[in-house]
């Protein structure tokens, strides 16, 4: 028999897709009904606590209705005859409640009796598992006093990592002294090479650009005075004092300190740094040893070379602005003795040791992820730098109280 309106009959699984679209048909019987919004009633029975769960509960759905006072016990029987479709949105709202009651009385044991078996399994699993605090919204706010104590405590127990880090540097370096540290020295001239050779051509560009600023910026105002011959002697000593070193310093911060995070920190994700203890090898003398020894030689010569190549930038503008080269250096020579030139020399043993302990610190302090390494890199970085600026304010206070 021919059905009306050219639907073409077929014949589906379910009774209840009668009202849906078939695709076995043409057209749609009668068009789909708007599904029940959610609705959970509460009520209660004598001494038992009743939860009726109705409608459809979506998380793109309608906001949930809750009807009745809300008790403070759980339910103890549930009327799901007319609950309809659910995802999790309605275990949520179930978790919600519970977990709010159980904090309140932990002798509180929830039942399941009415639920269907796929949402009983869902809660049986969800409450199997402790839920961590740090996920809950504490309504009590912490006390400023008590996270000033947090605070001093998380800085206390730095600078105490800190202290001890530096010591087992110490104890490494005289291990060293006396021939009993182990280490490959392949992996040494390595971290030479690195700190050193592959240095040059940014440190070359820094410095010789600072030196264009300090000249630049000098001739203005010395000008005005007629005595821009004076150039040459504000960039010598600003240069061998402190811009060669310092800069020199920020650069082998943000290059080699984060590269010796990134490395041991990435080795300790891969517990390679176990293998060699497994081994009956040293980590410290094996991986932070050869690291600090280079750069600890390899940063003064840099700085002597930054301060070279920055005192030839500003010879450059002094020959742009009418200053002979033989005069510009004949006045840079009269300018720096041997104490103010060794300054920034001397200073760069101290950076070196900062930024090696610093970033080789970090890295063994790494979490076992890729995320931790990166996170250990960034507080190499920062830290070293901010280790740079405190050393170098102690030399200048220092320097000041022995008029040097």
């Amino acid at each position: 028999m021919k059905a009306p309106w050219g639907i073409a009959p077929c014949i589906c699984r379910n009774a209840s897709l009668s009202v849906r679209t078939c695709r076995g048909w043409s057209g749609i019987v009668n068009p789909p009904s708007p599904a029940a919004p959610p609705l959970a009633r509460w009520s209660q029975e004598g001494t038992t606590v009743a939860l009726t769960l109705s409608g459809v509960w979506h998380r793109d759905g309608p906001p949930v209705k809750v009807e009745g006072m809300v008790p403070s016990s759980p339910a103890q029987r549930y009327e799901t005859s007319a609950l309809g479709e659910f995802d999790s949105t309605l275990p949520a709202f179930l978790l919600a409640h519970i977990r709010s009651v159980s904090h309140s009385d932990t002798t509180v044991k929830p039942a399941w009796t009415g639920l269907p078996d796929n949402l009983r399994g869902l809660m049986e699993l969800a409450l199997g598992v402790p839920e961590k605090g740090e996920t809950k919204n504490d309504p009590n706010k912490t006390s400023d006093l008590k996270q000033l104590g947090k605070m001093t405590l998380k800085a206390w127990e730095g600078v105490r990592g800190t202290t001890e880090f530096v010591g087992q540097a110490m104890l490494s370096l005289l291990r060293f002294a006396t021939g009993r540290a182990r280490f490959r020295r392949s992996d040494f001239w390595m971290t030479v090479q690195e700190c050193g050779l592959e240095a040059l051509p940014i440190v070359s560009l820094i410095s010789f650009l600072i030196g264009l600023i300090l000249a630049f910026v000098g001739n203005v105002q010395l000008t005005n005075f007629g005595a821009n011959i004076f150039v040459a002697d504000l960039v010598g000593i600003a240069m061998v004092r402190e811009m060669g070193v310092v800069m020199t310093g920020i650069i082998m911060s943000g290059r080699t300190g984060a590269a010796f995070a990134a490395h041991i920190g990435s080795m300790k994700a891969n517990e390679e740094i176990d293998a060699l203890r497994t081994f009956g090898l040293n980590p410290f003398d094996f991986l932070v040893l050869p690291r600090l020894l280079a750069l600890m030689m390899m940063l003064p010569i840099l700085t002597i070379y930054s301060n070279i190549i920055g005192i030839a930038g500003g010879m450059v503008v002094g020959i742009s602005v009418g200053i002979p080269p033989v005069l510009y250096w004949n006045e840079t020579l009269l300018s720096i003795d041997m104490t103010t030139a060794s300054l920034g020399v001397f200073k760069s043993f101290f950076f070196a040791a900062a930024i090696a302990i610093t970033g080789c610190q970090q890295g063994m302090m790494a979490g076992n992820s890729s995320a931790a390494v990166g996170e250990a890199t960034t507080r190499a970085v920062v830290a070293s730098i901010t280790a740079l600026v405190v050393i170098d304010s102690l030399f200048a206070a220092i320097f000041t109280i022995l008029d040097i």
